[in-house]
């Protein structure tokens, strides 16, 4: 397999279906209790008011800094966390009005890969045992069957056939994030989260990792919400990208627009904060002052205004309207 990662190929930048999930007005608010009694004294906004569509087989690229939400968005769509407000619709369902059974069914078609390969895998169980365990909870395979599915499920991530019977400690860091690939794969979703599923692991592990989530979207199908803050990796998996900053989108576009050609203050910040490729090819940075300020105590109007070189009166006096600045390509600033 080649270590270079993927890009998508000019047929995948195109649209062909109506979006599969897509988020309206979602929140996510952590109560802050202190206190003797534990009583609330203010919200943690991790998540405030974020939209987004991602289409079937389309891989969409949410890229912030540590804090901004990022994780706790991509949990609150699966439903992993609860959220506060806003809908969440999955092919057509309110995944939030959804519970038992009809839920249940849903997580068939939603899973996630988590970032840690050494923490979001159970120890105690073998590798055959994690990766057959969401065929059967569902009631997919039992018995000789699932032995084989199970073997077909390494085999596709690049694992021997005698992993089933081992543990995941004996496994390093990449094989380990195949067995979290595999596992998220064994009930044949629709949709994954890839929440930093790649930050753990060595540069060259990276590559074959990313590859290989390309080759199964384009086999498959799967359409994903691939988390990171890295923009080189985005750049490469990402048809379109989404940029956040303490719990809002601040910029939405395909993959060229926002990387190439960035509107937002931010998220230019973030691409001059990238090292360049070759010599001679640095830019100026942005240089952003102080830290991004507490979810507890948002700053009013824009979010970013504290920290942006090119703030006016009014970023401090309302929140700016997101506007389409060319052909799907929005940005929530006055500028």
């Amino acid at each position: 397999m080649s270590t270079r990662p993927a890009a998508e190929s000019p047929a995948a930048m195109e649209p062909t279906s109506p979006p599969l999930l897509q988020v309206r007005d979602l929140t996510v608010h952590f109560p802050v209790r202190r206190g003797v009694f534990g009583r609330v004294r203010g919200q943690v906004r991790a998540v405030d008011g974020v939209r987004l569509h991602v289409a079937a087989g389309e891989t969409l690229g949410l890229v912030g800094e540590s804090g901004c939400g990022k994780t706790t968005l991509g949990r609150a769509i699966l439903r992993l966390v609860e959220p506060t407000g806003g809908t969440i619709t999955f092919d057509g369902a309110d995944v939030r009005a959804l519970r038992g059974a009809p839920l249940r069914a849903l997580r068939r078609r939603m899973q996630i890969v988590f970032q840690d390969p050494w923490s979001s895998l159970d120890p105690r169980m073998s590798v055959g045992a994690i990766v057959g365990e969401g065929l059967v909870v569902h009631g997919l395979a039992r018995g000789k069957e699932l032995e084989e599915r199970v073997a077909r499920l390494l085999a596709t991530v690049g694992l021997p056939p005698d992993a089933a019977a081992r543990r995941p400690d004996e496994f390093s860091g990449g094989q380990r994030q195949r067995i979290g690939i595999a596992r998220a794969l064994a009930v044949a979703p629709d949709f994954i989260v890839c929440d930093e599923a790649v930050a753990a692991l060595d540069v060259s592990v990276q590559a074959q990792v990313l590859n290989l989530l390309v080759e199964l979207r384009e086999r498959h199908g799967i359409a994903y919400l691939f988390i990171s803050h890295d923009l080189a990796i985005v750049r490469h998996v990402s048809r379109r990208v989404a940029v956040m900053y303490l719990g809002e989108i601040v910029e939405t576009g395909s993959a060229e627009q926002v990387l190439r050609g960035a509107r937002h203050p931010y998220t230019q910040a973030l691409l001059r904060a990238v090292p360049a490729a070759r010599p001679g090819e640095a830019r100026a940075r942005i240089v952003l002052a102080g830290e991004p300020p507490s979810p507890i105590a948002p700053p009013s109007g824009c979010r970013f205004h504290p920290r942006c070189p090119f703030a006016q009166p009014e970023c401090r006096a309302a929140k700016p309207a997101e506007r389409e600045v060319e052909p799907g390509h929005f940005v929530s600033c006055i500028l």
